[in-house]
């Protein structure tokens, strides 16, 4: 069970963190942290958990890492279930707080929520397609860089560091494009409060970041044959 409570709390605090910058920070133009600043907040969420609790379920906050990760050999399909099951309630009690702080505002507007979409909904307004593309690419990206990083031959205690700043990355390039998923658990969390357009549209942000993360696993595995 302590693997699955530190998943569930590690995911509360990457949905808490990101989103929440993004819900609240980024909203205020003054204060100037801008797509960058919300790209930088969650990768910190990944590095400080990934100190924080590493060691205890390698710290994968992501349904998409889960699967990549047995894909790749590195994970046993008997945890992934309850791996995603954790991540997904961490998410979702990430979001209820979030909306909880945001009804404390006198002129509550639910808005986007930072929820992911595409056309109309994207923030740059881009269409089904390329959100697709992106999210796929993104995500094999994302599992690459966790597989190599955490590699038996890698060099210690860098992992966290290295995973972090390509989550950042990763945020600086396609927040334009779908607002950034990587993570159906991160898109499910916020799509369940906005409902509407958002759950029409997760689809997309399951289908896309699960193919991306079992192709990395696959092609790493390939690289990596015999090591």
């Amino acid at each position: 069970m302590k693997k699955y409570v530190a998943e569930y709390i590690g995911t509360l605090w990457l949905v808490f963190g990101g989103c929440g910058s993004a819900i609240f920070a980024a909203a205020y133009p003054e204060l100037g942290i801008g797509f960058m600043g919300v790209s930088l907040a969650f990768g910190l969420t990944v590095v400080t958990m990934a100190y924080a609790i590493g060691h205890i379920s390698g710290c994968h906050l992501n349904p998409a890492v889960s699967l990549g990760l047995w894909m790749g050999g590195k994970f046993e399909a008997r945890e992934l279930l309850p791996y995603i099951g954790a991540q997904l309630l961490g998410a979702t009690s990430a979001a209820a707080i979030l909306y909880l702080i945001m009804l404390g505002h006198p002129n509550f507007e639910m808005g986007g929520f930072a929820a992911n979409g595409y056309g109309e909904h994207s923030p740059g307004g881009y269409n089904m397609i390329s959100a697709l593309v992106a999210e796929l690419v993104l995500t094999f990206f994302f599992l690459f860089v966790i597989l190599g990083a955490t590699h038996k031959k890698a060099p210690n205690g860098f992992a966290g560091l290295i995973i972090g700043l390509c989550l950042t990355l990763i945020h600086l390039i396609s927040i334009p494009i779908t607002n950034t998923s990587v993570n159906p658990a991160r898109s499910t969390s916020q799509a369940l409060f906005v409902g509407d357009w958002a759950m029409d549209q997760l689809w997309l942000f399951w289908v896309a970041p699960i193919l991306g993360a079992l192709l990395a696993g696959l092609v790493y595995k390939a690289l990596n044959y015999g090591d």
